[in-house]
């Protein structure tokens, strides 16, 4: 006779609840993972320690649940309190963290197709996963998060990544001057998406070819004056309508679709 589904009282499922907050994560070096496409990637990851899921939504996903070691069923109660979704799919996995050393992103890249990004001080999780899933799609290399960023295992970034997070290695550096100075003493070309830049985007096809690293700012500010001064470039985008400027991921995704563009022909 199967076991009877865990509650929302059970020591396992309570301790697994803390890790919705920062400092436990930060603590365990364990975060949640929320919703089948979430789980798959870290599945393919291999960070995946354990999952839980109602009697439905294992039986719908058995395929997918099949390679975790530690598969867990919890009633409905016990999965809303893991999940932060309106709406949870039923299946949560706790995951071990998976970001790499500055070091390593940097290598990564320069030793691969030469495309970093790094993101100075990006405080909206929908944003930094946002930045993570438009980086995968447009086969960067590596992405940094650098400074005062949000942390890359909350669970709204990790959900807007939709699966991302685990598919391109991540570094997190608490200095953002470290990291341009470690991506350009690497040999990448520092690109600093700045709407007062010197130099227009469509002008910068042969600097996007060779390895570069493309720097972002924070959403309401920007890149502070002293850390765009140390790229090599400062790149705007062309407005030709009415509107002031671009968000964050919508400038970010521009700029990396431009160098993926490049990069094809």
């Amino acid at each position: 006779m199967p076991d009877a589904p865990l509650t929302a009282g059970n020591t396992r499922v309570k301790e697994a609840r803390k890790l919705s907050r920062r400092s436990v994560r930060a603590e365990r070096r364990l975060f949640l993972a929320d919703g089948p496409k979430a789980v798959e990637g870290a599945l393919g990851a291999g960070c995946v320690v354990e999952i839980f899921g109602t009697p439905p939504a294992l039986e719908e996903y058995a395929a997918l649940v099949a390679t975790a070691e530690r598969r867990t069923v919890v009633d409905e109660r016990a999965l809303a309190s893991l999940s932060e979704s309106v709406s949870p799919a039923g299946i949560v996995a706790v995951c071990s963290f998976l970001d790499v050393a500055l070091s390593d992103a940097v290598t990564t890249a320069r030793d691969g197709s030469g495309l970093l990004v790094i993101c100075a001080d990006v405080r909206d999780p929908g944003n930094a996963g946002t930045l993570l899933r438009t980086a995968d799609a447009m086969a960067a290399d590596a992405v940094v998060l650098a400074g005062h960023s949000v942390d890359a295992y909350n669970a709204k970034t990790v959900r807007a990544s939709v699966g991302s997070l685990f598919h391109l290695p991540v570094a997190l550096e608490p200095d953002p001057v470290t990291a341009v100075r470690t991506a350009r003493e690497s040999g990448l070309t520092v690109l600093a998406a700045d709407g007062g830049g010197e130099l227009d985007l469509d002008d910068a096809g042969g600097i996007l070819a060779g390895p570069t690293a493309w720097l972002f700012g924070n959403e309401a500010w920007g890149l502070p004056v002293e850390l765009a001064a140390l790229a090599d470039h400062r790149v705007r985008i062309a407005i030709p309508g009415r509107a002031e400027s671009l968000n964050l991921a919508t400038a970010a995704a521009i700029c990396l679709h431009e160098s993926a563009r490049t990069r094809r022909r």
